[in-house]
């Protein structure tokens, strides 16, 4: 049982930015490795669900992330942040150990 959850703004957002690209239903995240801390988060727009996918689903906004990146990000909330350094999706994730400086990449 995974415990990743969306906030309200994120999911708003998801719906938002979908709205406009109606050959995409979902938000897909996924952890790579890479980064100057070791692992990085990518975020892509998708029409397409993989078999591995955990799909969150909230408010009408569609989130994916396959099955290897979960570990990774069990735990973390998935949130938007919209404030003076600009807007951005941002993870909230209690497994990191360390992050770099840009806020990018991370270390488990």
């Amino acid at each position: 049982m995974t415990d990743i959850s969306v906030s309200d703004a994120a999911a708003k957002r998801i719906v938002k930015i979908l709205q406009k690209q109606a050959d995409k239903s979902a938000l897909r995240i996924s952890v790579e490795g890479g980064g100057c801390s070791g692992f990085s988060y990518k975020f892509d727009l998708v029409s397409d669900t993989n078999d591995d996918d955990l799909i969150i689903e909230k408010d009408g906004a569609k989130v994916l992330i396959d099955s290897i990146s979960v570990p990774y990000i069990d735990g973390s909330v998935i949130d938007f942040i919209d404030d003076l350094m600009g807007q951005s999706f941002q993870i909230n994730n209690p497994n990191v150990t360390s992050s770099c400086g840009c806020g990018v990449s991370f270390a488990i």
